[in-house]
């Protein structure tokens, strides 16, 4: 009789950032906590954390400042590194990067807005990508409770891998450029055909990593995770979703560009 393999905990994803000593050592993703995490418990936190991101969105967007989204970009991501080796500090982690990126995506956003406000095409590009989130998060959604979308081992590691390549392009272009401007002018953040089929293919990976959250989530229930883990999801869920929203923004700026040619 062959000996059984161990099952996985449910937190460990293939993420080098929540490797399983990690999680355990701060011990909060031990399973039957006597107060368990809950759906309900999820969707409040992810909630209040979107409220969040949207109302110092608003601040961005009224006062914009590029100093202050290269502060609160960077802040976030600091804290988002932090809060994915610590997830114990999750509950103040989350709130501090939803309310950091908020301003950020919000200035962003009015830069993108003021580029097409005279183009009665793409005057609306905000709520377009907005839109486009919410759609393509709906779909994520339906393919994964299906189970059209299966979340094994492979599928993670291809997703995270595929992930990690992406983050490593864009830090190389971001410091190369300090020495070597002509980096961002490669064809792949133009308007052109390449620069689009780029983004259409990024938005593919950072929709599969809405995959990864549900998969977290799901199991970290079944698990009976405690309850500060629903800070957690939310947070990890509100990075998906500001990546997701950035890249869709972007795709959309493209396509308007090439329509203008």
């Amino acid at each position: 009789m062959q000996p059984q393999r161990e099952q996985k905990p449910w937190y460990r994803i293939g993420n080098p950032t929540m490797r399983e000593d990690r999680f355990t050592n701060c011990g909060i993703m031990a399973g039957d906590s006597a107060d368990p995490m809950t759906m309900n418990g999820v969707i409040a936190k992810t909630g209040l954390l979107l409220m969040m991101t949207f109302a110092t969105g608003a601040v961005g967007w009224l006062f914009p400042s590029m100093p202050l989204v290269i502060l609160t970009a960077l802040v976030a991501f600091g804290t988002a590194i932090f809060v994915s080796f610590k997830p114990d500090y999750s509950h103040i982690g989350g709130p501090i990067y939803a309310l950091f990126k908020g301003y950020a995506l919000g200035a962003i956003s009015v830069l993108y807005a003021s580029m097409f406000a005279n183009d009665k095409t793409w005057s609306g590009i905000v709520p377009l990508a907005l839109g486009g989130t919410m759609v393509v998060f709906t779909l994520m959604l339906a393919l994964y409770r299906t189970r059209v979308i299966k979340v094994t081992e492979t599928f993670k590691g291809a997703v995270i891998g595929a992930t990690l390549a992406i983050f490593l392009f864009y830090a190389f272009v971001f410091f190369g450029g300090m020495f070597f401007p002509g980096l961002s002018d490669m064809g792949v953040f133009k308007s052109g055909p390449i620069g689009i089929i780029f983004s259409i293919v990024v938005i593919g990976i950072a929709a599969l990593n809405l995959a990864l959250d549900f998969d977290l989530i799901e199991r970290g229930i079944e698990s009976k995770a405690p309850r500060k883990m629903e800070w957690y999801a939310g947070f990890a869920l509100l990075v998906t979703l500001a990546w997701l929203y950035l890249e869709i923004l972007r795709l959309l700026a493209k396509i308007a560009g090439n329509s203008r040619r």
